[in-house]
């Protein structure tokens, strides 16, 4: 049956064989960061190259790369083989032996090989394969009859065996720390694994001393050995039995359960360092030849056997077609790239319309249409630098005083004042010039067309910034009309004051005019000529907008 103080020294060696490792430096990704970009260089792979993704993941692929979907497919990834040694023994009826306590140094060691490969980024699947052999002898006597091969002894005896195991399983293998929140790359893998397969394994007796019976009556403390004095037994009896097994008593194959974890630890880009921990359970209490001699089994307990190692895997595929194992890569690491140093959700610079080339866009120019290689100011219009409301492109005084203001068209002052300007006099608007605009049906949206020749209107007005601007909307023959007219006069007195910032009250709001009942009239205003801004809807229930 299993021991448990046996489980326990299985459990501290294991301990001991990992310590080690983890004294070993891990290696940790590198972020690295340059000049105002701040570009994060810290990925497992680039995840845009579509080199690594073939098949249905290719088309997933391209639905990640047009935005079709949020989600980058699985990359393809290598397979790990790899090649391990370690301590092989038997937990049952009669004391496994190790290394250094058998009879020989090879008949309590094991070497095998895998093939694994990554599902995702937590489960693998992992083909094993073990040869083990185990030794052992009891330093309690017992009834020969119930130990194969020792049934010509008439008193008790002191068991010994070897084993030779042939071990296939397939095991499902899951990554536990690949999942990383602060560090890009792993360079140590946890993990646990759990399978089934078959073993093929033979037990032999060392039950004759040469072709004579072993005189076990010499053994200190025969027949009942305290448990403080087992170690002289251990040793004469080491040194009493020869190197023969004699008798074969189980040459068979069993269905074998089995379980496990493991480290590993990443020596380089392909290769890695491995300490598992493994336990086979064959269903079987003849692993250790402690079996009644007809062949029945004397204890309901079923022996297992373990094998402790360290192995060197290797990753095998194409690097420019494969990443590596998944279970390497952390799948956050693309997540925190792409937030650090966007490239697939990185949108375009945005493109304002600059419709004159000043510098400023369209929707925050305030005088559209400014000649090429205009000065303008911060909302597009052009420079004046003496304030007298002649840009300095037109000015022909640049510099003038403001006794000697207004000024004419030209930018010129008036000084000496001519006689007779000591009274108001008026700003020439003839500059401004008239035009209509044409709706349609009964909407009163500015359209694009309209909106190119109300710029203009807007650069004019912003050149004469003390002249009104007569708007007049037509149709005059229904209550509907009127609305309709009235509408259409706000819609572009509203739209010169919000777009192009014009002072609403440098508008005369007129409505109901003679004409086609589709147009909107404007002109300057004469000299003199004043009206309301603002005017009451006449009938605002008949909108039809």
């Amino acid at each position: 049956m299993v021991n448990k103080k046996y489980l326990l020294l299985a459990g501290l060696c294991s301990v001991f064989a990992v310590q080690p490792a983890l004294a070993q430096e891990s290696q940790t990704a590198t972020a690295s960061w340059s000049g105002r970009d701040m570009t994060y260089r810290g990925e497992s792979y680039d995840i845009m190259d579509s080199s690594y993704y073939a098949g249905k993941r290719l088309t997933q692929y391209r639905s990640y790369m047009n935005h079709q979907t949020p989600f980058p497919p699985k990359p393809s990834n290598m397979w790990e083989v790899g090649v391990n040694v370690g301590f092989f023994n038997v937990f049952g009826d009669v004391v496994s032996k190790t290394p250094f306590t058998a009879k020989k140094f090879t008949d309590a060691i094991g070497f095998g090989a895998t093939i694994r490969k990554a599902f995702g980024y937590t489960f693998s699947g992992r083909l094993q394969y073990v040869y083990g052999r185990a030794s052992g002898f009891d330093y309690r006597a017992g009834n020969p009859a119930s130990t194969s091969g020792y049934g010509g002894y008439n008193s008790l005896v002191y068991p010994s065996y070897r084993t030779t195991m042939h071990d296939i399983t397939l095991q499902l293998v899951a990554a536990t720390n690949n999942i990383r929140f602060h560090k890009a790359k792993n360079s140590m893998s946890l993990y646990g694994f759990l399978g089934g397969g078959m073993a093929f394994y033979d037990v032999d007796v060392n039950a004759m001393n040469g072709t004579a019976q072993y005189n076990f009556a010499s053994v200190p403390g025969y027949p009942s050995t305290p448990w403080s004095d087992r170690k002289t037994t251990n040793d004469f009896l080491k040194n009493m039995y020869d190197d023969s097994y004699e008798l074969k008593v189980r040459d068979r194959s069993d269905f074998v359960m089995t379980a496990g974890f493991g480290l590993q630890f990443k020596l380089g880009k392909r290769v890695s360092l491995q300490f598992e921990e493994k336990f086979g359970i064959p269903f079987s209490d003849a692993l250790d030849g402690k079996v009644l001699a007809n062949g029945g089994t004397i204890s309901p307990d079923k022996d297992i056997y373990n094998y402790g190692s360290i192995g060197l895997n290797f990753n095998i595929g194409n690097a420019r077609k494969n990443v590596a194992p998944l279970w390497w890569v952390n799948p956050l690491d693309h997540v925190y790239s792409e937030l650090a140093d966007p490239r697939h959700m990185r949108l375009p610079e945005p493109i304002l319309p600059d419709s004159d080339g000043d510098g400023i866009a369209d929707q925050f120019d305030k005088c559209p249409g400014t000649p090429a290689g205009v000065a303008v100011d911060s909302h597009g219009c052009p420079m004046d630098t003496d304030g007298d409301g002649v840009p300095d492109f037109r000015d022909k005084q640049l510099i003038t005083p403001t006794e000697c203001q207004p000024v004419d068209a030209d930018g010129v002052g008036k000084c000496p004042c001519p006689d007779g300007c000591g009274g108001a006099t008026g700003t020439a608007c003839g500059n401004i010039g008239a035009g209509s605009l044409n709706f349609s049906g009964s909407s009163s949206r500015i359209t694009p067309g309209m909106q190119s020749q109300l710029s203009n209107l807007a650069a004019q007005m912003s050149a004469n910034p003390t002249c009104k601007v007569v708007i007049v909307g037509a149709g005059n023959s229904s209550k509907v009309q009127q609305q309709r007219s009235w509408d259409r006069v706000n819609s572009v007195i509203e739209y010169m004051s919000e777009k192009h910032g014009i002072d609403r009250n440098r508008f005369i709001f007129q409505y109901g005019a003679p004409g086609d009942e589709n147009s909107v009239m404007y002109r300057s205003a004469n000299t003199g000529e004043e009206g309301p801004a603002n005017v009451a809807p006449p009938f605002p229930n008949l909108r039809r907008d």
